[in-house]
């Protein structure tokens, strides 16, 4: 029989959200209430292994008695606190900050961007045609991934799971200020010339596609990538006595790439580069 281990229970705390009360277990943020009420808050740099790091500004909400918008992201909540999550303060902030990121960036491959563009009225194109776009070439220097800046928001999430929340590798980190700021490795080197160790933990948790399995580069480019038509399934990496969890993402009778289940109490998601890359040989059928 298996044991849930139910951990030290959390006391709840009331407070308003929408002009309804609520209960949330007490060190939840805002977000995560928003979530368990099914209220749809959009979000860019939050990551359920992450800790925030309030970059992307898209998930603001107006909190009564605050003078400026609080990310919900990171916010936590407190009893009594009147919280308002779709009122015209939160929504003009979330239509310019997606304006400002879709006139700068590639957002095509950005789950529900398209969506949030349209929701909240963003209008990217009125910049004009002279808008500075971070229009770079995806670096293509090895077989695993590649690294598409142009796509890049700068949510940070690839620097915290290379860095002491996960890997501890720090192969990556920002260079550059301003709208010159870039996620580069040291010397900006090619990375097979980088302490990079490919473990792949900065492409799960990207959340644009400015990095990508090569796997998925490949077949974007010719027009055969659909998710639609994909099988997943969960099996357990037969690399090490670890026990990691694998998620095969399969199309076409072929692995197309690995991710890791984020509620895995052995991963968290992560994996190392033999259990997120070293699938070839299951398919190899010479």
């Amino acid at each position: 029989m298996t044991v849930t281990p139910l951990g030290v229970p959390r006391r709840l705390l009331e407070f308003t959200l929408d002009g309804e009360p609520v209960r949330a277990p007490e060190g939840s943020t805002i977000l995560d209430a928003c979530r368990a009420a099914g209220k749809d808050v959009p979000t860019l740099c939050e990551g359920d292994t992450l800790r925030p790091k309030n970059a992307c500004r898209v998930c603001v909400v107006e909190v009564e008695g605050s003078r400026t918008l609080v990310p919900a992201c990171s916010r936590r909540a407190e009893p009594g606190m009147r919280v308002s999550t779709d009122g015209e303060r939160a929504r003009h902030s979330r239509k310019v900050v997606l304006e400002l990121l879709a006139s700068s960036v590639d957002l095509s491959t950005t789950p529900r961007a398209a969506e949030w563009i349209r929701d909240y009225g963003a209008e990217p194109d009125r910049f004009g045609p002279d808008a500075a776009r971070l229009d770079e070439e995806p670096r293509v220097d090895n077989e695993l991934y590649v690294r598409d800046y142009g796509k890049c928001v700068l949510c940070y999430k690839c620097v915290d799971a290379c860095g002491d929340q996960w890997q501890n590798t720090f192969a990556i980190s920002v260079a550059g200020r301003g709208f010159d700021a870039r996620i580069a490795v040291e010397h900006d080197a090619a990375l097979p010339d980088s302490a990079c160790v490919y473990c792949g933990n900065c492409v799960e948790v990207c959340p644009t596609g400015a990095l990508s399995f090569k796997s998925e580069f490949d077949m974007r480019a010719a027009g055969t990538w659909d998710e639609s038509a994909q099988m997943e399934t969960t099996t357990v990496c037969a690399y090490c006595g670890v026990g990691c969890n694998l998620t095969l993402h399969v199309q076409d009778n072929e692995i197309v790439k690995v991710t890791s289940p984020h509620d895995n109490p052995v991963t968290h998601g992560n994996l190392c580069i033999k259990g997120r890359f070293g699938y070839q040989h299951v398919q190899n059928r010479n």
